[in-house]
């Protein structure tokens, strides 16, 4: 039986909070971190060379089903990113996994990175991705751009129509820039839109 593909990385971790500001400050404290990039509903925050280790969402400014009505609304773990070692790899194990019968919900271009979410049987969310840029001072300087400032969540886009121009030939570099800046909804449940 074939291994399949595997990720490459443990990318990062993020949570969902009411506690935002003191969320931010525990972990830039108790992890020597640095914030990359911070709204009033979104912070990244990095403990080393990645554009982000943890991020996190602050429950009080986003949108969406009242906390009584969905767990996504209650504090804890969003979703955990495991990364692989190129655009290749990520749609090689789209294919792999959809011949098994498990898709993603939500496939989005984040600009710093190329994602699929998927989610376990318990619910439990994760995100694969590639990055889209060859080195960190790269993606941190996107995330400091305008692109990002006016839509730091991404566009959604098609796994299997970006594959067939990556197996047409197209230039991987120009599938991993995020060329639109224009913020799609979230179908995870509008709440970041």
């Amino acid at each position: 039986m074939s291994p399949g593909i595997r990720p490459t990385t443990f990318a990062h971790i993020v949570y969902r909070t009411y506690r935002f500001e003191q969320m931010l400050a525990w972990y830039t404290c108790v992890f020597c971190a640095k914030v990359q990039y911070q709204n009033p509903v979104i912070a990244f925050v990095t403990y080393d060379d990645e554009h982000h280790r943890v991020a996190l969402l602050n429950l009080g400014l986003m949108k969406g089903p009242s906390e009584a009505a969905a767990p996504r609304g209650q504090p804890g773990v969003d979703h955990v990113a495991y990364g692989f070692g190129s655009l290749r790899e990520l749609l090689d194990k789209h294919a792999e996994l959809k011949a098994k019968g498990v898709t993603p919900y939500w496939c989005v271009h984040h600009g710093i990175t190329v994602s699929l979410y998927y989610a376990d049987p318990d619910g439990n969310q994760m995100e694969f991705q590639t990055d889209s840029y060859t080195s960190n001072d790269e993606a941190n300087a996107f995330m400091h751009g305008p692109h990002f400032e006016v839509n730091p969540i991404g566009v959604e886009f098609d796994p299997d129509e970006m594959r067939a121009r990556l197996d047409a030939g197209e230039n991987v570099a120009a599938l991993l820039l995020r060329t639109t800046h224009l913020p799609v909804a979230d179908v995870r449940g509008s709440m970041l839109g």
